[in-house]
This record gives structure tokens, sequence and C-alpha cells, in this order.
């Protein structure tokens, strides 16, 4: 039941200004009086119903304006609390010149409102943002129909077949990346479409930025021919991963090239295989073991510190259920993930340390990869103190996605690195970042030794058992505030396939995103 609105005092003869959540009556009243006028093309009068007028008033006119809206029917559905959903149904039309042929369709589309109080007065009106327009629009972004801006394209796998975001769910945003990036040069001509022109953040790389988004095609332009490096066979595999879970998002790689064979998100509307800027707990612990065994400050059977406890920076650290391992070896350490026996080494490490070593040997934090589409390609920022000895682990200011994790496993086992891609740089002869400097073969030895035994004697066994002798791996929780359970992630390899997967709140790495990772490996002949 709605408890309805509620009246603060009155004060020296004020009228009480009314407080609490709206009523029902008051939802309904604010949200027909709204649609209603935006119905009838007074979107001055629907305007006024919402918090922000003057931006509502832009983004209402601009429906007709740019979108090219008409003979709109909007139906409000079923409250829940005070959000109220709505139908919307539009003539979308279109005429390329003055007296030239014109292009009509009809389009439809679900949205919703919220009724919100004003704190100023207590009057119920339609909290103002994009999404009320239309659910893909961000503040700043526009509904524009006309002329593409770039020219389909027909993305193909290694192998000619199309891609499709039907077919493929996960590939939705890859290939409005590529159409952005290759459409005109793939030699299409473009279509008339209604779409989504995302707006431009300040600051913000392109190569971050969320491409532009088709919502209905009016004429159909012809398409060009954009070839990748996905596997059909991988794909097939990775969606299966990712559809039986919630927030998992997967990369598979071939070290000894860098070819991205897969990719799949449980939520495909981001790639965050691609994108995701998350903490990566002790996958991490692979870039610090190159960075201790460089130092000479560990070694594989050398014996080496795991206390439960270490303090560093003002900052107790301990380890998962405060254990410890009493005068064990650095892979006896490395494979059971114990965190003081990475942290302890703090003191004897310089802050810009680990940043060099991502840097300089596996490519990341760079900013400067060139896969083919958007991608972000990790962090690991310069820190001192606690944060410092915290990034050593994977926490921190750390950040990292699956394409980055992956690509971490793939320069273990090729001994360099090697930057992934998905369109190969014989297309458009872009240039592939390079790494400054290669790890010494001892020191790339001594990572896949302690990889494999992770994987046979260590967190990993359960994820890896049966997988052969080629093969290694690193588990890894990811602490997030405000989360009951961290993020579960996994980073392996096996023969010449690399991959990592992150499981939301999917607590431990090894029961979450290992058995993902597993299936790639099992299915990444492709």
């Amino acid at each position: 039941m709605d408890s309805g609105a509620t009246s603060s005092a009155s004060v020296d003869g004020k009228p009480a200004v009314p407080s609490g959540p709206p009523s029902a009556a008051e939802i309904k009243t604010v949200s027909a009086g709204f649609l209603t006028a935006w119905q009838s093309g007074d979107v001055a009068k629907a305007a006024a119903y919402t918090d922000d007028a003057t931006t509502a008033q832009a983004a209402l006119t601009g429906l007709a304006k740019d979108a090219r809206f008409t003979d709109m029917k909007v139906a409000p559905g079923t409250r829940a609390g005070a959000k109220v959903p709505f139908h919307v149904i539009a003539m979308v039309s279109y005429e390329e010149k003055a007296g030239g042929p014109g292009f009509s369709k009809p389009y439809a589309y679900d949205s919703s409102l919220t009724a919100v109080r004003r704190k100023s007065d207590g009057k119920v009106l339609v909290g103002w943002q994009a999404s009320v327009v239309h659910p893909e629009l961000k503040d700043g972004d526009r509904l524009v129909t006309g002329e593409a801006g770039d020219p389909p394209i027909k993305a193909v796998d290694r192998a000619g077949g199309e891609l499709t975001a039907k077919k493929y769910p996960s590939l939705g945003t890859v290939i409005d990346g590529l159409r952005e990036k290759y459409g005109k040069k793939a030699g299409g001509t473009a279509g008339v479409e209604l779409r989504v022109v995302r707006k431009a953040a300040a600051g913000k790389a392109e190569k971050n930025a969320v491409p532009d988004k088709t919502l209905l095609t009016l004429t159909e332009g012809t398409p060009g021919t954009v070839k990748t490096t996905i596997s059909p066979s991988v794909q097939a595999a990775a969606e299966k991963q990712v559809a039986s879970r919630e927030r998992a998002s997967v990369v598979v790689l071939r070290p000894s090239t860098g070819e991205i064979l897969g990719v799949a998100n449980s939520s495909p509307g981001f790639n965050t295989a691609f994108q995701g800027s998350l903490a990566p707990g002790s996958t991490m612990k692979v870039i610090t073991s190159s960075l201790l065994l460089e130092k000479d400050l560990a070694g594989v059977d050398k014996k080496h510190p795991c206390p439960k406890y270490f303090t560093y920076g003002h900052w107790k650290f301990q380890n998962d259920d405060k254990f410890e391992i009493k005068d064990g070896t650095f892979k006896a350490s490395f494979a059971r993930s114990c965190n003081t026996a990475f942290i302890s080494q703090a003191p004897d490490l310089e802050n810009d340390s680990l940043t060099k070593q991502a840097q300089q040997v596996f490519g990341l934090g760079l900013d400067n990869w060139a896969i083919g589409v958007p991608s972000f390609d990790g962090s690991v920022p310069v820190q001192s103190e606690a944060q410092m000895a915290a990034s050593l682990i994977g926490q921190g200011g750390v950040r990292m996605n699956p394409l980055n994790m992956a690509s971490v496993a793939a320069t273990v086992k090729s001994g360099t690195f090697h930057q992934p891609y998905l369109v190969s740089p014989d297309v458009d002869h872009r240039t592939l970042a390079k790494a400054s400097r290669t790890m010494s073969a001892g020191t790339v030895a001594s990572l896949r030794e302690l990889m494999h035994y992770t994987a046979i004697a260590g967190t990993a066994v359960k994820p890896m058992a049966g997988l052969g002798s080629d093969m290694g791996a690193k588990t890894g929780s990811a602490e997030v505030d405000g989360q009951k359970e961290p993020n579960g992630w996994f980073t392996a390899w096996r023969g010449d396939l690399a991959s990592a997967a992150v499981v939301q709140q999917g607590g431990h790495g090894g029961d979450s995103a290992g058995p993902v990772v597993r299936e790639m490996l099992l299915n990444g002949a492709g």
C-alpha cells in the first residue's frame, strides 16, 4: 500500500510542505499529464511536468526535429511503486531531399518514468533523465534519423562465416565498434537509420568510448566486409558459458599471435570483457611474481615468508582465513595465493616498480592497444605506502579486465607480449603496441612453473584437472566495497590458448570463473 505524502508543521503561518514518497494518486496524475502532453506534441507542457523542464523540453523537441518521430502514441503500463512503464509507437519518416524519395517505418519501444517529490515545495514531478525518452539514452546522447554516419558492415569470423548479434549476443557492441572504425574503410555505402548518437565525453579516449547504436533501419546500405579473428566454435562455447551465469565475462586468445578467438559477457549491453575496469585480485600476482623474480626477491624453490599478518603503510594485511605457511617456499605461497608473501616484499620495492613491470614487460597501462574495437588497456598507477602494497595483490588502484588478464597468461606462455587483436593489422596497416623489454628465459620458466604448480597442487586444481602438462593458472578474488561477495577471477593457458574470466560477486575465482575458463581451454581448438 502507498502511505502517501505527509506534511511538515507550518512555521510562522507558512503552508506546510508535503514530504514523503508520492502517493498513488499523485503518481497517476503526474504520469498521465506528462504522457498525454507528450503524445499530443505539446512538449513545453510535458516538460513542465518534470523536475528539469529545460533539459526535458530540448530532449522531447529533438524527437520530432532530429529523430523525426510523428503520429506518436504513448500508453502507460502498470505502476510499480513510483515507477510507471509505458509503451511508445511512432512513425519514423525521412525525406532525403526536397521532392526526393521519402522513407517511413513504424517504430515501437518500451521505457519508463519515475515520480519524485521536489523538496522545495513538495510538488510531485517526473524525475527527468535521458532514458525517459528512450532506454538506450544517457545524458547528452541523441536520437537521430538520417543517412548513417558509418556504412554498415558484414563482420565475419576467421572462417568467413557472418557474425551477428542474433547468433552471438555478446558481439552486439563488438559489431557496433567494428562498424564505427571500419565502416568507411570497408567499401560499403550508408543507408538511412534511426540511431543513438553518443555524447563525446570530454577527455575520454576515443578507444574507450561506447559506439553509436542503430535502432531502426529505414533503407539498407550496402555492407562492406570486415574479417575478424573470432573462432565460431570458441565464440559459441563462450556464449554458452556466460549465458548460464550472472555478470560473467570471458576472453580467449592465441598466445603465439595475440589473436582474439572469443569474447562474451552475460550482460551484452556493455563489453566488460574488453572495456571493464575492475580490480583483478590475486591474478595480479603473476605480474608481481615476475617483478620479485627479476629483482631476486623471490625464487621458485627458495624459502619465503607467509605470515598470518604483515603491516605496511599503517595497514594490517592478512591472508584468506588468516592462514600462514611456516618454512614454505615461494612456490607454495604462490600456489596457495598467500597475500603476505607479496606484501612483505613492499619495503624493498620502489613506488613505481609494479607500474614499470606491467608496462615494460606485459604492455599494460600504456593506453596504446589497437585491437580493432574500443578497449581498456589496464591501469597500474604509481602509488605509495599501503596502496602500493595493496597493488601487489591486485587491489589498491590496479584495474584490469579479462582481455588484459588473458594477455598476462598469454605473455607467460609465449615468453613475450603480443598485443591482442580482433582485426588483423594487415587490414588497415595500424601499429600494434609493443612491450619495451622481455623477461629472461629463466624468469619465464619460473613463472610457468609457478602457474603450472598452482594448476596441479594449488587453488586452481579443480578447474584445471585433466588438461595435460602444458598448462598453468592463477585464481583471484577481488574485494569490492558494498559487495557481499568478492569478484571471482581466473586466468590460465593451455597449449596455444590463453583465457581469463571474471564473475562479479562470484566469490572464489576457482569456483566461479575457473569453470568458465576450463571450458574455453577445452573448446578452443577452432
